[in-house]
């Protein structure tokens, strides 16, 4: 056998291996439920930052409504919750999801848990991350879906002048960054990409425009 065939052969085998490896999704669950309206409960923080969940609960109905569900007013049913005992987003989400979606007629419901919002600070560049996990439960209590996705952003210097003034710029870049980061925009470009754009997006619901 030539080289040239020789070659050939171990490409052929090695994308077969590759394409044999390809794992799609199982999506029957969610096919089969089918859900029209989707219950968003108190985000669980695993971040240091306080804010976080009220933050990120605020960003999460309109991509959800955009994709076409409808979605119940997260701050309605954070109150109805509360009055029901559930003060922490930590005893919600210990809660059965059939039993959540009973309460408030949902077809199904939303989990959302941060893994990090933070500002890491090193001097000349302040990165900014926030990490998310969603999974998404039917009224009866079985799991329809799932994704995480995290996000990343470091204010460039595109300061063209001497060196020692860029290291300046940079520098003051960094610590304004750090002394005030704006996660919202990272958060709705996160929601974003999980919901609409990304390659385990949500399918559009039944209130969906047609494109």
């Amino acid at each position: 056998m030539s080289i040239r065939l020789l070659l050939g052969a171990m490409l052929v085998a090695v994308l077969s291996g590759c394409a044999t490896q390809r794992i799609d999704k199982d999506r029957s669950a969610l096919q089969a439920a089918a859900p029209r309206s989707i219950l968003v409960v108190p985000v669980v923080n695993k971040s240091l930052d306080v804010d976080a969940p009220n933050y990120l609960l605020t960003t999460l109905s309109v991509p959800l409504a955009e994709r076409g569900y409808y979605v119940f007013p997260v701050h309605t049913a954070r109150t109805v919750l509360e009055q029901e005992g559930f003060y922490e987003a930590d005893m919600v989400h210990a809660q059965p999801p059939a039993q959540l979606a009973k309460m408030f007629g949902a077809d199904a419901v939303l989990f959302v848990t941060i893994r990090r919002w933070d500002a890491q600070y090193a001097v000349l560049a302040t990165t900014v991350t926030v990490d998310f996990e969603y999974k998404l439960f039917g009224k009866d209590g079985t799991e329809l879906w799932q994704s995480t996705q995290a996000i990343k952003y470091q204010p460039q210097n595109n300061n063209a002048g001497s060196p020692l003034a860029s290291l300046i710029v940079a520098a003051i870049n960094a610590a304004v960054v750090r002394a005030a980061p704006n996660y919202m925009p990272l958060a709705r470009q996160a929601n974003a990409q999980v919901f609409i754009t990304g390659p385990d997006a949500l399918p559009d619901g039944p209130y969906a425009q047609k494109r």
